[in-house]
């Protein structure tokens, strides 16, 4: 195992070239991205789970590279995926909260057209692209996966979704393309097929599948498949979250398989995260050793399950600590296609790839920053200086020293919490307003 990222030192600048072309697909790597819902920083094996095995999630990081100060930019779900598609910081374009709810949707609510998506870019470099899951990022046709760069589509463009009830909600069904879909075995299960189905379809030119399961979000349902392996856990509650992520676990490691008997895995970027940290009470995902859950941006809520696999290029077995956080994917994507981006594009992510060959040194970015309503914080190197909700006072956390946010710092280093404040400050005022009332956290 290698171990890296001690110190916090300043990071290089991502140049930007001046236009994306289309080029050769020769050679291209293909591109998979796995997001899972609601999934805790301690829910997997890998991260310290003892009693659900996830062997084929956990092969990610043993084959590449595990992030353990991996981040997302909000602490709930559809301002996550809206910074993810984008590489932007969503509060630049009013994205900081869950759209409104279905019942509303011939409102505007969802990613602006204005914000290119990573799959838009990557079809332009010549690559098929497919999404299968969860989309929330617009209910309006022109908002939907099929018209933001996605050739194919079979899932729901909301934020929630029953895994066993096609029909659970009227106004927010599963599709196939624009076709509503009347019946579903196991969501998690036909995500995965239809993915699997994709690369088998494709394989013979570069893809980007885009893979956001709907797990393991509530509501809490599973089949007997999946919870028969876990009779010894006797909490039903955490016996039917247990199947769920096992479920998921089966529906990755089907998609891994299917690149190894096409002999396609020692070419293809597989990049998974957790949109958001686990809502701990609701569903018995675990976040520690840190505090907070979904919803806050304490490291509970915002520090999650992060890893990269690409055999011909990275190194296996890799612990990388520097923070970096979901936005980078997008820019990562682009260079390991090949792609150029515009000059204009001003990306908040950066490439990864160079970090973690070891072209570039030190860590990937000076800051990290986030904005929740009243809620926001920041990371500059080890210090943390978060504002949480209901409560007037910021708190200044070590996290090299004190990871689960335990011993407040800021009375006895004013000087740093006026350093990080100021800092937060400038960022904020360079953020738009949001662009929508604050809808529920749930989803």
């Amino acid at each position: 195992m290698i171990y890296e990222g001690s110190r916090h030192r300043p990071a290089p600048t991502l140049a930007a070239d001046q236009s994306t072309t289309a080029r050769s697909t020769a050679g291209k790597p293909n591109i998979i991205l796995i997001v899972a819902d609601d999934l805790g920083y301690a829910d997997l094996g890998v991260q310290g789970c003892r009693d659900v095995p996830t062997p084929n999630i956990d092969t990610i990081a043993r084959n590449g590279v595990r992030f353990t100060s991996g981040y997302v930019s909000c602490p709930v779900c559809s301002p996550t995926r809206a910074g993810l598609m984008t590489g932007r910081y969503q509060q630049r374009f009013g994205h900081e909260f869950n759209p409104g709810p279905a019942a509303q949707a011939s409102q505007n609510f969802g990613l602006p057209l204005s914000e290119p998506t990573i799959a838009e870019r990557l079809k332009k470099l010549g690559y098929a692209t497919g999404m299968f899951g969860k989309w929330h990022l617009g209910y309006l046709p022109e908002l939907t996966p099929l018209r933001r760069g996605f050739d194919e589509f079979f899932g729901f463009h909301g934020g929630a979704h029953s895994y066993i009830n096609a029909n659970d909600r009227s106004a927010n069904p599963i599709w196939r393309g624009t076709e509503k879909v009347t019946s579903v075995s196991y969501t998690t299960d036909e995500f995965a097929r239809e993915a699997v189905s994709f690369i088998e379809r494709h394989q013979r030119e570069p893809f980007f599948v885009y893979l956001p399961f709907n797990a393991v979000h509530a509501p809490l349902e599973t089949i007997e498949k999946y919870r028969s392996r876990f009779s010894s856990i006797s909490d039903p509650k955490r016996q039917t979250y247990a199947a769920m992520l096992s479920a998921m676990d089966d529906g990755v490691g089907s998609v891994l398989g299917k690149l190894r008997d096409l002999k396609l895995e020692e070419n293809t970027l597989i990049l998974f995260i957790s949109d958001n940290g686990g809502p701990t009470q609701q569903t018995t995902s675990s976040n520690l050793p840190l505090r907070g859950v979904k919803g806050q941006v304490l490291e509970g809520g915002i520090r999650i399950p992060f890893m990269m696999q690409w055999k011909s290029r990275l190194p296996a077995g890799r612990v990388y600590d520097f923070p970096v956080i979901a936005l980078d994917l997008h820019p990562t994507a682009m260079a390991a296609a090949g792609g150029k981006l515009p000059a204009d594009a001003k990306l908040d992510g950066v490439n990864l790839l160079p970090f973690l060959t070891g072209e570039k040194k030190g860590s990937p970015h000076d800051q990290l920053f986030w904005r929740f309503g009243e809620q926001w914080a920041i990371r500059d190197g080890d210090w943390k200086l978060v504002q949480t909700r209901n409560d007037p006072a910021v708190q200044l956390f070590n996290l090299r020293e004190d990871i689960g946010e335990k011993n407040n710092l800021a009375d006895k280093r004013p000087d740093k919490v006026k350093e990080l404040q100021n800092t937060w400050e400038r960022w904020s005022s360079q953020m738009t307003k949001p662009r929508w009332v604050r809808a529920g956290d749930g989803d």
